[in-house]
């Protein structure tokens, strides 16, 4: 490693009686350093790819269920509607006056 000296002072580069100088070495990271950090941040960053994914297909099972659920109701209500109209022309035709006219039917006989 390469190694130099520098003063804390900057008036003169030469050593000197009561100058501190303080000896600097450069600090660098390993070459299997180097890979275990690239390998712990791209699994990191794989792991967050998984769980947004993950929530992504909850988020759309939900939504599937909520469809199906609109789809039931609507034929629920499309049930209901055919059930009112039944109810209303029932009600109708007893409330009415040519029904109210009839008479009712009795079985009179059977032609042989």
């Amino acid at each position: 490693m390469h190694q130099t000296y520098t003063t804390r002072r900057e008036a003169s580069n030469s050593f000197a009686r009561n100058r501190n100088t303080v000896r600097h070495t450069k600090k660098s990271l390993g070459s299997i350093s180097q890979i275990v950090i690239v390998s712990m941040l791209t699994l990191v960053f794989g792991l967050i790819y998984v769980a947004e994914g993950t929530k992504a297909t909850s988020f759309d099972y939900e939504i599937s269920n909520v469809e199906s659920e609109i789809t039931e109701m609507n034929a629920k209500k499309d049930d209901l509607a055919v059930e009112k109209a039944r109810l209303n022309s029932v009600a109708a035709a007893k409330n009415s006056t040519v029904a109210a006219a009839m008479e009712d039917a009795t079985v009179t006989g059977y032609a042989d």
